[in-house]
Order: C-alpha cells, then structure tokens, then sequence
C-alpha cells in the first residue's frame, strides 16, 4: 500500500468515498454530498500544514485522511482534528492504520501539539483505530447531530504530539 499527498486528479475517487459515507452512515454528520468540484476545493484547501492524503492498493484509492486545524482562534493553531474515509471494500485492510499513522507522523512533522477525533459513538471501528494509535476518549458529546431521525452522540478523542 502506498500512502501519498491527495492530488486534484484523486477528487472524483475520494468524493465517491466520502458521499457513501453522506447517504448511508451516521461517520460524517454531513447531509449533502459533495460534488467533484467541491472536493476538489477541499483536497486545495488542505496543503500545507494541515494536508490531505490517500492510500493507494492495486491501483487504486482505498482511503483518504486529512488535518484540519481544531477550531479558528489562534490559541487553538496547535491543535488540529483528523478525519479519516476507508472505501468500504476495503475496511479490515490495514488502510485506516495506515492513514492515521501517516497523519500523526505528519501533524508531528509540521509542529502540532495535540490532536483530535471526533468519531460517531455508532462508528466503533473509528473509536478502536484512533485508541490502538494512542488517542485516548476526552468525553462525549450527546445528542449533537439529527442524522436519519435519530439523535447522533459523538464520541471526542485526544492524542498528544
């Protein structure tokens, strides 16, 4: 598996990944899916110190996983939040892992103090990634999100850098 920087070339990939996830999950609180346009804004948005990343296997994206910065005031600028989007062909692979170690190597690479994950408490397989690459749960956050008519808790992660 090759882990590599998102190109604009990958956004029709990764729209198709992440809209999945839009209209039959509760993983993104989303409610609308992006079009390849609007991804391919979001994939530009992320360079720098809070990029975007995919893994490649046999050819193809399985995954994608980017930093976004926690929140906008400045005393937050050394925390950023991760996200992570496994094809669901592809769970169970080691592509999850794979992302997230690259994203932590990363945030460490461009100085970030903290990171955070905040996973659906009905994602349990985002909850056990980020605990074996050493987030720890910070607290819960009840009944944020109305996602299929139902009342979404979200689960906060917190690993140090």
């Amino acid at each position: 598996m090759q882990v590599r920087s998102a190109s604009p070339e990958d956004s029709e990939a990764i729209a198709r990944i992440y809209n999945e996830e839009v209209l039959g999950s509760t993983v993104t609180l989303d409610l609308v899916p992006r079009t390849v346009a609007e991804q391919r804004a979001w994939i530009t948005s992320h360079a720098g110190a809070h990029p975007a990343i995919v893994a490649i296997e046999r050819g193809c994206i399985a995954g994608f996983a980017a930093l976004s910065p926690y929140r906008q005031r400045p005393a937050y600028s050394t925390t950023v939040e991760d996200s992570v989007y496994v094809s669901s062909d592809q769970r169970g692979q080691g592509v999850g892992r794979a992302l997230l170690e690259r994203l932590m190597d990363l945030g460490v690479a461009h100085g970030f103090h903290a990171a955070i994950a905040r996973c659906s408490s009905e994602n349990t397989a985002s909850v056990a990634l980020h605990r074996s690459c050493g987030f720890m749960v910070v607290g819960i956050e009840r009944e944020i999100g109305r996602k299929f008519g139902k009342w979404v808790d979200i689960v906060v992660m917190e690993r140090m850098l």
